[in-house]
């Protein structure tokens, strides 16, 4: 008796996203580096709309900071914006890339249109909002490192008594005795137990947050649905159990009605 599992392909998903993860983070460190490298021009005030109002970003004559800032988004560009559109169908601008990073008033700020001066508030700005992305992949990556853990022992089990019902499957149930059939049933009930400890441990699991100190968190319940969202199942691991028990519990039906014709 054929059973559909999802586990395989969930960890084949969880794999190729830590690896997109893990090129996200060093675009990160890439970026935090050009910028910090970059010097700051020596103003009173850099972006005072960070705090009050977009609109409120201090101007320069001088065109050193408007070209810092230039260098800022050529950077972005080169290190994250190709991690962060990677996913997205439809052209975004650079801007828009840099307001879903990071925020509007930052991107305001950056904008060629504004001349922004790259004083050290902007720089720190910038450095700060990075850093907490940095911070929330770090994060991601852990809880999808926990993610691919759950799926390995789910797996195993999967892969254990699927293996069981073939090999099962080779006798028929006409050639074993009465005996025989007692301890298939009964293996079958362990099978079942199995199925229940594994959705046990992933109900527990999805109550959880992977946090990276004390300002990222990632709720289990909210990565599942990204993670799979183009499965043809909303939970790969519940579903697979779900189904796996259903196969074990047929087949305790039919060793059942073969003992009761023995009895």
């Amino acid at each position: 008796m054929p059973v559909d599992t999802y586990t395989e392909q969930a960890r084949t998903r969880v794999r190729a996203e830590r690896e997109a993860v893990d090129e996200k983070l060093d675009a990160y460190e890439a970026f935090i580096r050009r910028v910090r490298d970059l010097q700051t021009e020596q103003t009173p005030s850099s972006v005072a709309g960070l705090t009050t109002t977009a609109g409120a970003a201090h101007r320069s004559a001088d065109a050193s900071g408007t070209d810092r800032c230039r260098t800022v988004r050529t950077a972005f560009d080169e290190t994250v914006r190709p991690h962060s559109v990677a996913d997205i169908d439809e052209t975004e601008s650079l801007l828009d890339t840099i307001r879903e990073e990071f925020r509007d008033a930052l991107a305001v700020a950056l904008a060629p249109t504004t001349e922004a001066s790259f004083t050290l508030e902007l720089k720190r700005t910038v450095l700060t909002e990075a850093r907490s992305r940095r911070s929330e992949a770090a994060a991601v990556q852990k809880a999808l490192g926990r993610e691919e853990s759950q799926l390995d022992d789910a797996a195993g089990v999967v892969d254990d008594v699927t293996d069981w019902i073939a090999d099962a499957n080779e006798t028929p149930l006409t050639d074993l005795g009465f005996d025989a059939l007692k301890r298939r049933h009964r293996r079958l009930a362990d099978h079942r137990d199995r199925c229940e400890d594994v959705v046990r441990d992933r109900q527990a699991f999805l109550g959880r947050t992977t946090n990276n100190g004390v300002d990222a968190g990632v709720r289990h319940r909210g990565l599942v649905p990204y993670l799979y969202q183009t499965f043809p199942v909303d939970h790969p691991v519940l579903a697979t159990v779900a189904t796996l028990d259903a196969t074990c519990r047929a087949c305790q039906r039919s060793v059942r009605d073969s003992l009761v014709r023995r009895a």
